[in-house]
């Protein structure tokens, strides 16, 4: 199951600028923003959601491709290092090695790769240890 979606745009202030308007009606919302200090491209991230949970991401300062991302929800954090050994194993690139990432929230654990296409692949656990 996907856990959330993300991908580059040209203006990250700009895009929330009109998604905030836009996505009113679905009951959608801006639920986060992480800023350049915690992103891999150094630009800025909007997370829009709904009860609390932020699905829908786009940031700025990424190259197309790389820009796009994919999480996929793993049971486990075990689940999560398996992902990333056999994506490794698959030909795909480290893009964040299995671990905690605290910026989004303290249980969140996850791993990054590359496809063979350049798109960011996710695995994650929001599950505490």
């Amino acid at each position: 199951m996907l856990d959330h979606v993300g991908f580059a745009v040209s203006d990250a202030e700009r895009s929330r600028r009109f998604y905030e308007t836009a996505l009113v009606p679905l009951g959608i919302t801006l639920i986060m923003t992480v800023g350049p200090e915690h992103t891999e491209s150094g630009g800025t991230a909007h997370g829009f959601g709904s009860d609390g949970k932020p699905y829908f991401w786009f940031g700025d300062k990424e190259c197309v491709g790389e820009g796009s991302h994919i999480a996929f929800a793993a049971g486990t954090r075990r689940e999560v290092d398996a992902f990333y050994e056999s994506a490794l194993a698959a030909g795909g690139r480290d893009n964040g090695a299995p671990g905690l990432r605290p910026q989004y929230h303290p249980d969140y654990y996850g791993a990054f790769v590359f496809d063979p296409d350049g798109m960011n692949i996710e695995a994650m656990c929001h599950k505490p240890e």
